[in-house]
């Protein structure tokens, strides 16, 4: 029998569409098995601070379609310190807390992961970003719905684009990662995307709008990554029609749009199912691991693992991209 009694979840980092139908998900596993189930506000400043409820079924219902998260989300300098950590963990101490679920990215992971080389409470993460960049899982909780509020942003950019015979900049969140910017690229049919981790010219893109018009291609869509190599969006449009004057030119930058919305069908059953995973690993008594789905299974990675190892971009996919946009 499991001595877990007491489970806390709260959510840190950027928020992201599915974190919801996540603590929905813990919340209702918890109660099932007759857990007692704690929710922390405003991530690791909320626990340093003391901001911690209990939870019921009824405090999840009709959440599952809401888009950021009902338990807050906030950084926290406090935390970083010894001083807030012991905080943190008297917090935990006077709530009974035997486990806590952790719902984010990288940074979420770190805290976990040195709160507990300090002290004896497991922390099991969930990956919350819409950046998809963590390592261990092929999704994160809120990819697929940011990336389909990007497609149908640029789906309405390409009407006007094409009623005025336009070349359009979309810029797309994704400062270290080009996940975004390449799936949002291929499912828009864009003529070329600039991601961080490739090293695509401004020449290169000179060529490519060469060759579109000798096909008679009138306008034209480039997605850019806010962190690729060549600069933002508004940079890489100016230098293009600085070197390419007789193309109208435009940039639109999509933003925060891509943390919002109701989450799509794929991020609520991902989130569900780690989140229900989640309570189970704590039930083992295991800890220190951060969930995945890799081949539609749950998979379980170190919080060390999943922080120091890169997530790399399918090289397939970007290639293909590249032969599609031709």
């Amino acid at each position: 029998m499991s001595s877990v009694k007491r489970i806390a979840v709260f959510t840190s980092g950027g928020d992201a569409p599915g974190m919801n139908a996540a603590i929905r998900a813990v919340v209702r596993t918890a109660v099932h098995h007759d857990l007692h189930i704690y929710g922390i506000m405003r991530g690791y400043d909320g626990m340093v601070k003391g901001e911690i409820k209990r939870l019921e079924v009824g405090d999840v219902a009709n959440i599952i379609q809401r888009g950021g998260t009902i338990l807050k989300t906030a950084r926290s300098e406090a935390f970083m310190t010894a001083e807030g950590r012991k905080q943190a963990y008297e917090t935990l101490i006077a709530n009974d807390i035997d486990g806590v679920v952790a719902i984010g990215g990288n940074g979420t992971y770190t805290g976990a992961m040195v709160f507990m080389q300090e002290y004896n409470i497991p922390f099991v993460g969930l990956p919350g970003t819409i950046d998809n960049d963590i390592y261990g899982t092929d999704y994160t909780i809120g990819f697929d719905t940011a990336i389909n509020t990007a497609v149908e942003a640029v789906d309405k950019i390409r009407d006007t684009a094409d009623s005025h015979s336009r070349l359009f900049f979309v810029e797309v969140m994704g400062r270290h990662s080009g996940y975004i910017a390449l799936h949002t690229g291929i499912a828009s049919g864009a003529g070329a995307i600039f991601l961080p981790e490739t090293n695509t010219s401004l020449d290169d893109l000179s060529d490519i709008l060469r060759k579109s018009a000798k096909r008679q291609k009138l306008f034209n869509l480039v997605i850019v990554a806010e962190g690729n190599q060549n600069g933002d969006a508004t940079e890489i449009a100016a230098k293009i029609k600085e070197k390419n004057p007789e193309y109208d030119v435009r940039v639109s930058i999509i933003g925060h749009l891509q943390r919002g919305g109701s989450p799509t069908a794929m991020d609520r059953v991902l989130a569900s199912r780690m989140g229900h995973s989640a309570v189970q690993t704590l039930m083992r008594g295991e800890g220190g691991v951060a969930l995945g789905v890799i081949n539609d299974k749950i998979t379980f990675t170190p919080f060390e693992a999943a922080i120091s190892k890169t997530k790399s971009l399918n090289k397939e996919l970007v290639k293909m991209a590249e032969i599609l946009a031709t």
